[in-house]
This record gives structure tokens, sequence and C-alpha cells, in this order.
């Protein structure tokens, strides 16, 4: 049976067993509390019942006294009477269901030969009522009549009272007892009912205990690395899943840990191989490295002269664009001062044609300021404000007249004097268009020079820059070798390392620890070349 079965079952019955012997004590106690209950109850209304006989008893007594003091008044006679015969009718009716309650004994005899005496007692207190009303009511002819009636009956009913009290103990003591037998019986039954849960519960952990105790020496034995204690298997529980889970695990850890012992020297070996291998592709790696770097160092100094002789073509070319710019620009100079000088030419003779025309002028106003001269003469005193005005005239037209010979001959001068500058400034622009000519020749030239040297100097950088790619990726692989050398190293440690951890695991077939090699020294540390 399985374990998840077996443990709802084993609480069920405990439950159960429990359940039924709460279920008999309280049964028990049940009907024990019943009994005392009933018996008590009526040993108590018993015992009322005779003390209100007793109280009613002594209040009929007392009315017999009031009959007999009182009894003068006629009123008052037939009151304290009827009060009395009303305590007689009830003393009756109570005796008569005192008895009919009562067992058959001293009790109830002594309250039946009560209600015989009260019987006797009515009538003598009636044959006392009697002798009272004949001697005029007189109390002490009634008193006579009935001296020491009550006597009896007021003892038989103190008796009585006392038989019935004693019963009543006795009946409580015996529904104590009950009750008392019924806890008893109660506790013996959960006792009993204990004691066979424990008997199960014994029975039970053994059926537990046992296979767990199994399960953990196992557990402990493998922890330890001993995989030769053997799982006894009982069942088919959950316990017993777990042994055969524990076993199937000690197998293959036993198999594991075997080839883990017959596989370890062998990678301790091959990687003793691999960090030897590894050691000297380093070594040529690191010699090629060197190699590389002297090659990439002489290609930067190839590659800085070639980068200044392409600086200086280039510098070259921008002092012959210069030049050549600055050549066009002299050439437009020249040719817009020789479109200046034709103006100025073209101007000078116009203004040698304007001193010509003011020229005229002064020569016809000299001559007008002639004839005025003549006409003021004529005109003799009236004229002479005239003529001094023609004689002003004259002069000043006389000096124009010197003037504008002295500028016609300076304009001349200068117009033969632009002309032959007219003249150098053609040459000089020839000149210019010529060295404009040359010097644009000479930049295409050196443009082309310093293209060729800019080519030439990306080439020498590429050559460059794949000889350092080239160190830099041979620097990389011999870090890499040295780095796969010593993680060949780590990994042998590491082998070792793990031959040594498998040799705590005891197998079956043999008990002898496999040896460890001893630890290869670690491969020696990268050296990089600087770049």
């Amino acid at each position: 049976m399985k374990l998840s079965l077996k443990l709802p079952l084993a609480f069920t019955v405990a439950l159960l067993l429990l359940f039924a012997a709460a279920l008999f004590g309280i049964s028990r106690l049940n009907q024990a509390l019943d009994t005392y209950q009933t018996t008590v109850a009526q040993s108590y209304e018993n015992e009322r019942r005779a003390s209100s006989m007793l109280n009613s008893f002594k209040v009929q007594v007392q009315e017999w006294k009031n009959v007999l003091l009182r009894g003068k008044d006629p009123a008052q006679l037939t009151r304290y009477w009827t009060a009395f015969e009303k305590q007689e009718k009830a003393i009756k009716d109570e005796a008569q269901k005192l008895m009919a309650a009562l067992p058959p004994g001293d009790g109830r005899e002594r309250v039946s030969q009560f209600a015989q005496a009260h019987e006797r007692m009515g009538a003598a207190y009636r044959k006392g009522l009697e002798a009272f009303k004949a001697a005029d009511h007189d109390p002490q002819a009634g008193d006579k009549a009935v001296a020491g009636m009550d006597r009896e009956p007021s003892q038989l009913l103190d008796q009585a009272g006392d038989l019935i009290a004693k019963a009543s103990s006795e009946v409580a003591e015996r529904a104590a007892a009950t009750a008392q037998r019924a806890t008893t019986i109660s506790l013996g039954v959960m006792l009993v009912v204990c004691a066979l849960g424990i008997a199960g519960a014994v029975a039970f952990s053994r059926t537990v205990v046992n296979p767990l105790d199994n399960a953990v020496r196992v557990s402990q034995a493998v922890a330890s690395g001993d995989l030769t204690v053997a799982a006894h298997v009982q069942g088919k529980d959950e316990i017993a899943m777990l042994l055969n889970a524990l076993h199937a695990m000690q197998q293959s850890l036993s198999r594991v840990v075997s080839n883990v012992r017959n596989n370890a020297d062998s990678v301790a070996a091959a990687s003793t191989e691999i960090a030897q291998g590894n050691n000297d592709l380093s070594a040529r790696t690191e010699q090629q490295a060197s190699a590389l770097e002297e090659t990439s160092a002489s290609m930067e100094e190839l590659s800085s002269t070639v980068q200044a002789n392409a600086e200086n073509a280039r510098q070259a070319n921008q002092l012959a664009v210069s030049a050549s710019t600055v050549a066009v620009q002299g050439g437009d100079v020249v040719a817009e001062v020789v479109t200046t000088m034709k103006g100025i030419n073209d101007s000078s003779k116009k203004i040698a044609d304007i001193i010509s025309v003011i020229d005229g002028i002064a020569f016809q106003t000299n001559i007008l300021a002639l004839n005025a001269a003549v006409e003021a003469a004529r005109a003799g005193e009236q004229g002479r404000g005239f003529a001094v005005v023609a004689s002003e005239v004259r002069n000043l037209a006389q000096r124009s007249a010197e003037a504008a010979k002295e500028i016609k001959g300076l304009i001349h001068a200068s117009v033969e004097r632009v002309e032959l500058g007219t003249t150098l400034v053609d040459k000089a622009g020839a000149t210019m268009t010529e060295v404009v000519a040359s010097i644009r020749r000479v930049t295409d030239i050196v443009g082309e020079i310093s293209a060729a040297s800019s080519e030439q100097s990306a080439g020498v950088a590429q050559v460059g820059e794949a000889v350092m790619q080239m160190d830099q990726a041979t620097q990389q692989n011999a870090a890499l070798v040295e780095q796969s050398a010593a993680a060949a190293d780590s990994l042998k440690v590491q082998a070792q390392q793990l031959v040594q951890a498998v040799a705590v695991f005891r197998l079956a077939e043999t008990d002898a620890p496999a040896l460890a090699h001893p630890t290869a020294p670690m491969g020696r540390q990268p050296r990089l070349a600087a770049t």
C-alpha cells in the first residue's frame, strides 16, 4: 500500500477510535446524569412535600388556637375553622401524593401512619369544637378536649421527613457512584483506545521510519563518496520508490565517476600537449610580430616622406594657382588700364576740340570788344564807360585766348603721352596674356604632380595601414596563443583537480583512488610589441 494511502488510513482509524471512545463515554455519562437528575429531582420533590406538610400542619394547629382565642365571634369562628379545614385538606392531599411517590419502605410507612394519626386528630378536633361551642366558647374546654392529639402526628411527620431526607442522601450517593463508574469505564475505554493508537503508531512508524533510515543511510554514504552501500527496497510505497530512485542515482553516479576517472588522465595528457604546442606557436608568432613591427615602422617612415612630398606638391600647386589667379587679375587690370587710357585719349581729343571752340569764342569776343571800343570812341563822353567795359572784356578775351592756347598745348602733349602709354599698355597686356597662359600650364602640371603625390601618399598610407593591421592581428594572435596556452595549462590543472575530486568516491569494482598527475607549470605570459 502506498504511503499516501497509509497516512490518511492511519489517521482515520485513530480518529474513529477516539470518536467511538468519546461517544461511549458521553453516552455513559448522559445515562448517569439522567439517572442522577431523575432520582435527585424526585427526592427533592419528596422532601419539599414533607416540608410543606409540616408547615401546613403547624398552620393547622395555629388555626385551631385562633378558633379557641377568637371563636366567640361567629364570623371569626367561621373564618378560622374554614382555614383549619383548608389546611387539613391540603395535608391529606400532600400525604396521598407523597405516599404515591415514595418507594416502599420506612418513609412511606411513616407517612401512612401520619395520615392515619392526622385523621384521628381531625376527628378529635371536631369533638373539641363541639365542646368549645357547648361551653359557651370557653377556650379551656376546647383545649382540654384535644389535649395531646397533635403530638403523635407531629412526631410521625418529623420521622417521615428524616427518613425521606436519608433516602434522598442514599439516592444521591448511588447516583454519584453510578456517575463515577461511568467515568471510570469511559477512562478505561479511552486508555484502551490510546493503547491501541500507540501500538498502531509504533507499527506504522516501523513501516515508515525504517525505510527512511535506510534512505538516509544511503544518502549519507553517497554524500561521503561511498557508492558501495546497497539500498534494501521493500514494499511498493513512496519510500520504496525513493529507495529505488536512490539506487538508480547511485548506479548512475558510479558510472559517471568511473568514466570521469578513465577520461581525466587522457584530458590532462592532451592538455599538456596542447599547452606545449601553444607555447611553440606563441614563440613563432612573437617573432613574426617583431618582423611586422619593423616593416610597419619602415612603412611609416616612407609614408611620412611621401606625405611630405605630397604636401609640398600641394603647396606648390596652391602657389601656382595663386600666381595664375594674380596673373589673370593683372591681365584684367592691364586690360582695364588700356581701356581707361583709350578713354583718356578720347577725352583729351574732345577737350582739345572744346579748347579750340573756346579759342574761337575768345577771338570773336576780342573782335566784338574792338568794335565796342570803336563805337564808344565815336560816342564820346557818353560812351566812355562802355569803352572801359569793352576794354576789360577785350583783356579777358585775350587772357582766355592765351590760356586756351596754353591748355591746348598741354592737352596736345598729354594726348601724345596717352597715345604712347596706350601703346605700352597694349604691349604689357599682350605680355600678361602670355604670362597667364604660361602660369596656367605650370599650374596644370603642378596640379597633376600634386594629384599623383596624393594618390601615391594614399596608396602608401593604405599599405602602411594594412601592415599595421597585420601587425595588430599578429599581436592579437600572439596574445590569443598565449591565452590559449594559459587556458590549456589551466585545463590541465582542472583535469588533475577533477581526478583528485573524484578520487574520494569508492566504487564497487575498485576502492583505489586514481592518482593525479603533478601540476605542470603555467605557460609564460604573452609579450606584445609596442605599436
